[in-house]
């Protein structure tokens, strides 16, 4: 029910933060990209016929007015709700967003940033609190098989046997961080070739479940909140994905989640999380009965293209997960916001 309902409005949703986040694409303005996708997102998110709850969104971190952790979106959380919204329409859900996932790649015109979400019924989406968690994404043959808590190494050689691959013809996508420089230098030395990325590994966790893409594991701490995005696609598309919440601030090396291990691990207490150091998988972090991912490009990547402008219009590329359907969808829409000249067919 909730693909069937819900399926074609998320598309929308994800395609107009998009289109807003492109305009502001190469102009050196990432806190304005963000800013316009936000409000893109939540405009339309505002006209399903649903009860939304953000339970990842712009986050503690960043302060937002809009598509902050605990705010109810859609048409049915309305004072009026009742004049909109019959009692069997009513569908209460946990929305994960990344309006513009990737903002610097936007402000710099960089390939790989996209506008993304992750929807499951209430419940169904693991409230990450904004901190960091080391990740590891592998394709479908390796569900299973390599383990976070194994050293790079043994991962790698098992992700090679998985694959029936040389450890050298392995492809290893890693966030370009002063903390990975130990994890580059065992990925290299046992044989395979590192890809480095600035931002976007939401992206980077996807590729691994499709072959083709030439990037065959993701390894290394990147943000939690979109961490729990990558599992809700890596559940429905049936990769390997695995979380671990990194609370010490001399791990990640950045400055922006406290200055005291001890003072982080009694937050994510008070936030009822009893094990920080628990390894969480795709079905755990994102554990409901049904659950949909969307993304549009808006720079181009390896999964989508970005927003392409026509005089009068835009063309965007999406990709829908179900875990309900059992499918991957790539959406191709042409956006017509006045009497175009011309309508390019590719």
């Amino acid at each position: 029910m909730l693909e069937s309902t819900l399926g074609l409005e998320i598309i929308e949703v994800v395609e107009q933060a998009a289109i807003a986040a492109g305009r502001w694409m190469g102009k050196g303005d990432k806190k304005t990209a963000d800013q316009v996708a936000v409000e893109a997102m939540r405009e339309r998110m505002n006209k399903i016929k649903m009860r939304g709850r953000i339970v990842i969104g712009e986050g503690e971190r960043d302060e937002a007015p809009m598509l902050y952790i605990g705010e109810e979106v859609g048409i049915c959380t309305r004072p009026d709700a009742e004049k909109y919204c019959k009692p069997e329409e009513l569908i209460e859900v946990d929305i994960a967003v990344d309006p513009c996932e990737g903002t610097n790649l936007v402000a710099y015109g960089q390939n790989g940033s996209m506008a993304v979400l992750a929807i499951s019924e209430k419940g169904g989406l693991f409230a990450a609190p904004d901190f960091y968690m080391k990740k590891l994404a592998a394709p479908p043959a390796a569900k299973n098989h390599v383990d976070i808590r194994k050293t790079p190494t043994e991962n790698l050689n098992i992700l090679a046997e998985c694959l029936d691959r040389k450890v050298e013809e392995l492809v290893v996508v890693v966030m370009d961080r002063p903390r990975h420089k130990d994890l580059i230098n065992e990925i290299r030395k046992a044989g395979a070739r590192v890809r480095l990325i600035s931002d976007g590994d939401v992206s980077a966790a996807i590729c691994c479940a499709f072959s083709g893409t030439n990037i065959h594991a993701l390894m290394g701490i990147g943000a939690a909140p979109e961490g729990v995005i990558s599992a809700a696609a890596m559940r429905c598309l049936g990769g390997h994905f695995q979380g671990q919440l990194i609370y010490d601030p001399e791990v990640v090396q950045t400055g922006l989640i406290g200055e005291s291990k001890e003072d982080n691990r009694k937050r994510l207490l008070d936030m009822g999380i009893t094990d920080p150091d628990k390894v969480y998988n795709a079905e755990e972090l994102a554990s409901g009965e049904t659950v949909l991912f969307a993304a549009t490009g808006i720079t181009p990547g390896m999964l989508m293209e970005g927003v392409r402008y026509f005089h009068g219009g835009a063309r965007t590329q999406s990709l829908v997960i179900s875990s309900q359907s059992k499918t991957a969808r790539f959406v191709d829409t042409i956006h017509l916001f006045e009497r175009p000249k011309t309508l390019q067919l590719r």
